[in-house]
């Protein structure tokens, strides 16, 4: 009997583990895509020279390539659909260039910088032919390639960052060259701490924290 009642336990247990609700695994989310930075320029019917607006624009974007490393930019000319194809993509082409020009004279490497002219194609505001749609008449601009650059400590930081490192190699000395720097770091004297602290450590063969 006691082994008949030990049977029907060990049952109701195994039945009762099979009720319990499976944990669900779901897989990460996946990263999202970052979309590389775009600048959008504009131009009158016709033409290929740019307004203050435009200018304004294009410094905004060699600001933004500057501030990238490994970095391209891609300018690319468009029209609307008044006009033949065949003018349409040369002054698609004009249009990129004339971008092209003024993002070398705001700091661009020339040899950083692609054309592409495009004509009527690639529409921005879909209309049939012979329209004149101001948003169509555009270049854009592509940072290709962007990553943030590393930007360098600031003095405090960098201080702070030596003195750990001395603090590290040599716990001893209260009163030393190395201390004295570290107070000189605390006191914003920021001159007079990092050399002598970059010296101690480098002649310690203590490897100097990244400026980045």
């Amino acid at each position: 009997m006691l082994k008949k009642l030990m049977a029907v336990a060990a049952a109701a247990i195994l039945l009762s583990a099979c009720d319990e609700p499976q944990t669900a695994t779901t897989a990460p989310p996946a990263a999202p895509v970052v979309a590389p930075p775009s600048f959008m320029v504009f131009f009158d019917w016709d033409r290929s020279n740019l307004s203050a607006q435009a200018l304004n624009t294009i410094q905004q974007a060699a600001t933004t390539f500057k501030t990238r490393s490994s970095a391209r930019i891609t300018a690319t000319g468009h029209t609307d659909t008044s006009g033949s194809d065949q003018y349409n993509m040369a002054l698609s082409l004009r249009r990129a260039n004339a971008v092209k020009a003024a993002l070398v004279k705001e700091g661009v490497p020339d040899a950083a910088i692609s054309v592409i002219g495009r004509g009527e194609q690639g529409l921005l505001v879909q209309t049939g032919d012979n329209v004149r749609e101001p948003q169509n008449r555009r270049v854009e601009i592509v940072i290709d390639g962007a990553t943030m650059a590393a930007r360098p400590m600031d003095d405090a930081a960098y201080c702070r960052a030596l003195a750990a490192k001395w603090r590290d190699y040599d716990r001893t000395d209260a009163s030393g060259p190395g201390p004295q720097a570290i107070a000189k770091c605390d006191a914003g004297d920021y001159a007079g701490g990092i050399p002598t602290l970059v010296k101690l450590l480098t002649d310690a063969r203590v490897p100097l924290p990244p400026r980045t």
